[in-house]
């Protein structure tokens, strides 16, 4: 569907005008990037260039999206700022809480009971202040704004860390807080540091196997989960441009796992076929008139290395299908090399579950060519040997793949086929296992790996990798087996190879779909009512932090030394945890049960300093709450890394940590942090991490004359009367450091717009 032409309209016919400005402010030709940061600053041009890396900019986002995990608290945070309307286009999405147990139609049936309540708030908040609301079963958030929303050269944030899918149609799209949400919704400038920008330069074009999965497998290979911190990463090149559009999505999805704040690609042939197939003709034609300003100068193509702040290169000629995992999507395997792998890191072979679909892949191109898999196989007498799922990632796909016959391929070979909805990839799966002790292994063509992920159960191996690849192993019920050489018994005992995937960018027959899912909001919703019941055990309203007290913090306890990888999974688990998320004091009970305690090596047990007692991590923090004592969470590198669910943040401030110290953060968890007037500082010397003893009773100097870029000081006092000080560094600028004195940063936006 074609939505918000006129806001389109507007911020093409200003882009030459601004890009040539800025090509003037810096002097040289310009990345895609910066022609799209420096097209949507909120303020006038500044006197000299921003430095990528260091300044802190203002941008004016063109729109907002969330989905419903995350709308609940976006929402509830908005509707105590004082605005009557949404200040830029925004819409919610509601993929999150279906979960994933028999098959879509029973599963969206028991969710619609199961969360009316909350998806009755969020309708109803999105009526009264003009947001677009798309129903449950209406299909996942990145997948629906791609079909709809987004647009080459545009910029928008979303409350989800993979909003970065809308780069594969050329827009900036960061994944954020709900906080900076609330900010951009109510027509605030959004503050991020002027990233920096990573080249990867494509050449060469893919062919049999190899898909765009298997791109971004490769990168995060390279770059690692923290390698793309604070940049975006900017794809180019011959090899680029012969990418479909929803295949560049697949790549700029799944950008997040190496912690870049977005990833993109310059317009072209591609991404005008795509937005003329989604019914956005009109779009397409006015990004052609001014194609040369969605792309990077010809000159940044030419001499890369002048340009990036790294580069890499790749020859797509060369590449090979990869597997990445388990536990971590960084560790990357060419399937070429899985077999030995296997062998000897002795993970079970054995695949139990195929999973294919989620906002990574889920598009026509993914299923058919996955399809095309299934056809061939039970055409040469093999059906699949593992469970095998299929997620349609909105329901104009599954529309569409229904009425192309690819569903009942699926499902002929044994495939289950469930709802346009998150569901397994991020813990909404009611998985049937026998025994949830025993190691396992599950493929899955989702972005994310970690531990407890996908089933919440740490015995289970979880593997990343392309629809086709997914498919294929689903056949062979082995992770060890490579299609592209070694062969499959048949129901006759004969070997047989199986053919190279084929499939349709695009629908040969266009899109189709009866009722897509979505409601416009109220004309006026000055008159709508939001209810939130008292005793509700899903959404509570909510109450503003207490401002800093104005003085040095001392005597706080430790909470918990976080050990290793430590990801907002970890701090705010998904799955069944979900159905709180509007309702901040009952989520609270799950934060950080999920962190390995430095001291004993287990989850949800740490030292309670007024008893002696080992205890779960939320109970002891609400004990320290109620003595009137505030505690720190110290942790190691990448500390919150993944999801950019703001309740990783918001439970700690409101159980009364009042500082995260830790080696590195993720670049959202720290903003998210700092927005609900926490603490977020980091080691001067990494070292000084294993000076944190059990015991320690902590001081944070320097409050006082809180800067930015200068140091505090923490002072560990230990057990046995000894202490050490060490220097801690932070990130705040001089409004951020306004958000920790008034107690967050919606705390400073009612003040202002109180005044008005």
């Amino acid at each position: 569907m074609l939505f918000d032409l006129d806001l389109i309209k507007k911020v093409y016919a200003a882009m030459p005008e601004k890009v040539a400005a800025a090509r003037k402010l810096t002097g040289r030709p310009l990345t895609l990037t910066e022609k799209i940061l420096y097209a949507h600053l909120f303020d006038a041009l500044p006197k000299k260039e921003y430095g990528r890396g260091s300044d802190y900019v203002d941008f004016a986002p063109d729109r907002v999206a969330m989905q419903d995990a995350t709308a609940q608290m976006a929402l509830l945070q908005f509707s105590t700022a004082g605005r009557d309307h949404v200040a830029v286009p925004s819409t919610v999405h509601c993929d999150h809480l279906i979960q994933a147990k028999i098959g879509a139609k029973k599963d969206l049936a028991l969710a619609l009971e199961t969360n009316r309540e909350v998806y009755d708030f969020l309708a109803s908040t999105s009526n009264k202040y003009g947001i677009g609301f798309w129903k449950p079963g209406a299909g996942i958030i990145h997948q629906v704004v791609l079909e709809n929303y987004a647009f080459p050269g545009g910029m928008m944030i979303g409350t989800d860390s993979h909003t970065p899918n809308a780069g594969g149609l050329g827009m900036v799209a960061i994944g954020v807080g709900g906080a900076d949400a609330v900010d951009v919704m109510a027509g605030l400038p959004w503050e991020l540091k002027m990233p920096k920008v990573i080249g990867v330069k494509l050449t060469g074009k893919m062919s049999g196997w190899t898909s765009s999965k298997d791109i971004i497998l490769w990168v995060a290979g390279q770059l690692t989960v923290k390698g793309g911190t604070g940049a975006i990463v900017e794809y180019f090149g011959e090899g680029a441009d012969s990418i479909s559009a929803t295949g560049k999505g697949t790549i700029c999805n799944m950008g997040a796992e190496i912690g870049a704040t977005c990833s993109l690609f310059a317009y072209g042939n591609k991404m005008n076929s795509y937005l003329k197939a989604t019914g956005r003709e009109e779009v397409a034609n006015m990004a052609d008139a001014i194609k040369e300003y969605l792309r990077p100068d010809k000159e940044v193509e030419e001499n890369p290395a002048e340009y990036y702040d790294q580069l890499l290169e790749l020859d797509l000629n060369t590449l090979e299908p990869y597997l990445n995992g388990p536990y971590t999507p960084d560790l990357a395997t060419p399937i070429s090399k899985m077999a030995e792998a296997v062998e000897k890191n002795g993970w079970p072979e054995k695949l139990e579950v195929a999973l294919i679909g989620s906002c990574t892949n889920s598009s026509y191109e993914d299923i058919s060519r996955s399809a095309s898999i299934v056809k061939d196989a039970v055409s040469k007498g093999i059906k699949t040997k593992s469970e095998f799922t299929i997620t349609p990632g909105s329901e104009q796909v599954r529309f569409t793949i229904e009425r192309d016959g690819f569903i009942k391929q699926f499902e002929d070979a044994g495939g289950v086929v469930l709802a346009n909805a998150c569901g397994p990839c991020i813990g909404q799966w009611a998985r049937h296992i026998d025994d949830p002790n025993r190691k396992n292994t599950i493929v899955t063509s989702f972005n994310r790996n970690f531990a407890k992920r996908n089933d919440g159960l740490s015995s289970t191996h979880a593997f990343v990798a392309s629809p086709e690849i997914v498919t294929a192993l689903a056949m062979a019920g082995r992770i060890s087996f490579n299609p592209l050489k070694d062969t499959l018994k048949n129901d006759k005992g004969e070997d047989v190879l199986l053919a190279e995937p084929t499939g349709f960018e695009l629908p040969p027959n266009g899109f189709d779909v009866e009722d897509p899912g979505y409601q416009a909001p109220a004309k006026d919703g000055s008159k709508i009512e939001v209810i939130v019941k008292p005793d509700s055990k899903r959404l509570q309203l909510l109450e503003p932090f207490k401002p800093w007290e104005g003085v040095d913090l001392k005597g706080l306890k430790l909470l918990i030394k976080a050990k290793g990888k430590c990801t907002t999974d970890h701090i705010s688990m998904a799955g069944p945890w979900l159905k709180f998320r509007g309702h901040l004091d009952n989520i609270s009970n799950n934060m950080l049960i999920g962190a390995i305690n430095y001291f004993n090596e287990e989850t949800d047990s740490v030292k309670n300093q007024l008893t002696g007692e080992y205890g779960a991590v939320p109970a002891t923090a609400r004990a320290y709450k109620a003595a009137g004592v505030g505690s720190v969470v110290v942790g190691d590198e990448n500390y919150g890394e993944g999801s950019s669910r703001e309740h990783a943040a918001m439970e700690p401030r409101h159980l009364g940590v009042r500082a995260i110290i830790v080696r590195s953060f993720a670049r959202i968890h720290e903003t998210n942090l700092k927005k609900q007037g926490m603490l977020a500082l980091t080691f001067a010397n990494k070292d000084d991490y294993d000076k944190v003893q059990e015991d320690d009773t902590i001081d944070i100097l320097g409050l006082t004359n809180f800067a930015s870029g200068v140091q505090l000081t923490v002072v560990l006092h230990h057990s046995d009367g000894s202490s050490d000080e060490v220097p801690v560094n932070h990130t705040y600028n001089d409004t951020q450091i306004e958000w920790f004195k008034a107690g967050g940063a919606l705390n400073v936006i009612r003040k202002e717009f109180a005044g008005k």
